[in-house]
Parts: structure tokens; sequence; C-alpha cells
């Protein structure tokens, strides 16, 4: 198992439910239709105060996997007092239309473009665990509901059966519900997938969920007040995410790419390289050799490889 995986597991092990600050919901200005790089990158002294990586991710919204991607040696249970750890705040912009929702399933983010606004905000996600995978779609949001109840389906409930555990056929709205207090439905698969909050302070930016999307308490009720019934959402999974910026800068973001079995390691398993990116690879101004450094790598950062 690859290491990042490894101590998830073990900061899923040990974390209690506590005080998690409130963040702000990362919102960018869009960029000149001709570019798609947001955000810069920032670095976080680490404070003496005894937080997780885990919380420290979510005081900054981002995702736990992606706050490892970027800092592959930091102690995800206690950094270190005084270190450096890079918080991964800038970012390309998926290559789709920027119209909704959409969702890279690599990268565990959710992109939201709210209609009449030049602005695009970012949220880190958990998806779908191994073997309940979230799927790759197009689709639009057909209900919203507050206070949710939620009925596991046969599937789901067989599987949890299947490590010990018996669900209920219906948890009704409330503190133990595990889809929180707000739910987007999607027209996909009969509304089989929805977006939804948790009840559990972690887990965002994790293969968590039983194939839905999951995001913090306080961001889901954000995203829920402002999403429409009729919201197109795109679901993609693209590890590999590359631009060429008007100014001739070429930059390439690259994930772990989602596991298919538990002998994956994501940190080796070759990535499918998509034709426009082979293009973009084998352009003379693209210097081939940092992207595959960067293939290797995997740092979740927006790398420029300009020869």
């Amino acid at each position: 198992m690859n290491r990042v995986f490894a101590v998830c597991k073990a900061v899923l092990a040990i974390l209690f439910v506590g005080h998690f600050s409130v963040a702000q919901a990362m919102e960018y200005p869009l960029p000149p239709s001709n570019s798609r790089l947001i955000g810069e990158n920032r670095v976080l002294i680490v404070p003496n105060d005894g937080r997780s990586l885990e919380r420290i991710a979510s005081d900054y919204q981002i995702g736990l996997i992606a706050m490892l991607e970027a800092n592959p040696d930091v102690d995800p249970l206690l950094p270190k007092a005084g270190s450096e750890l890079i918080l991964p705040l800038q970012m390309i912009l998926p290559d789709t239309p920027r119209d909704g929702i959409v969702i890279n399933l690599s990268e565990l983010r959710l992109y939201y473009y709210p209609k009449g606004k030049n602005t695009v905000i970012v949220y880190p996600i958990g998806i779908g665990q191994l073997g309940r995978d979230t799927p790759v779609m197009t689709t639009t949001i057909v209900e919203r509901k507050a206070n949710p109840t939620w009925t596991p389906t046969a599937n789901i409930r067989k599987n949890y059966a299947a490590e010990g555990i018996t669900l209920p056929a219906m948890v009704p709205a409330g503190p133990e519900n595990p889809m929180g207090l707000f739910a987007l439905r999607m027209a996909a698969a009969g509304g089989t997938y929805l977006i939804h909050g948790t009840n559990a302070d972690f887990g965002i930016g994790m293969r968590v969920s039983s194939g839905c999307i999951r995001l913090r308490p306080n961001d889901i009720e954000e995203l829920f007040n402002t999403v429409p019934v009729g919201t197109r959402v795109q679901v993609i999974n693209e590890p590999i995410k590359a631009t060429t910026e008007p100014d001739g800068s070429r930059y390439v973001e690259i994930h772990q790419p989602l596991s298919k079995s538990e002998n994956d390691n994501p940190q080796t398993k070759p990535i499918d390289i998509h034709p426009s990116i082979a293009t973009f690879i084998n352009n003379p101004s693209t210097d081939a050799s940092r992207v595959n450094a960067e293939i290797e790598r995997r740092s979740g950062l927006p790398l420029l490889v300009n020869h």
C-alpha cells in the first residue's frame, strides 16, 4: 500500500471529533478563456499547537491527500513545529466548460462556476472508496434536500455486512446521519449519487464514501445555498492537467491516479496519457524531461515546464 493511503488510514484511526476552524471558501477570479492557471501556493511555518495535518488542511480549505502530495515527508499526525508546509492553493482549471459544477476525481476537488459571476469556487471533496467508485458522468442537479435521511442501498448494506457492520434500513436526519445536513441529488444512475455533507470532521480529500461526493459541513451548506436545481455537473478523472498560458508559459499539474485494486500503488501506477497531453509533452517548447520527472513525483502542484 502506498504511503499516502497508509497514513490516511492511520489518521482516520486516531482522529477524534473536535473543533475545526471555519475556513472561507477558496474563491478565485476567473482568468481569461485562453488561460487556466489560478491561485498561488503558500508556505506555512507549522505552529507549535499540536494540530494534525488534517486539521491544518481543513483550516486552509485543502484535502488531506493534496497536502500529502505536496509535502510527502511530513508527519501527518503531528507535523514538526517550525517546519515548512507547502499549501497547494495554485491549480490548473480542468479542461472543461466553465459551467456549473466540475469534479475531478483524481485531484479530489470540486470546481463551481456560479452563474453570472466571473469567479470559480474550489472545494476539497471525499469520493468513492476502492470498489465503490464514483463514476465519470455528465449530469444535472435534480433535487436539493436539507436535513436528508439516508437510505443505504442493498449493495451498500451488503458491503457493510461483509465488514461486520449492520446498517439500518434508514437513518433519520440529525447528527448521526452520515450525509450531514444538506444534499444535492444528481440525475445520473436514477439519482443514486449525491453531493452531500458529513457528520465526521475528517476524510475530506480522501476516498472514503460509498460513491457519493462528500464535503465538509460548512462547504456543503454554502454550496447548497448557491446551487440551483438544473445545474450542470461534469465528473472527470484526469490525473494530468496541462496549460499553455497567454505569455507562453507551459505548466503541468500531476496527481496520483486512482487505484483500481488493492495491489495498486498510486505513486508508481502508470498514468494513461491522453492524446492532448501527449501533444503538449511532445511540443518543442515543452521540456519533456521535466514533465517525466513530475510524472514520477506527482506533487499535485503546477510546474513550469518550458525549455
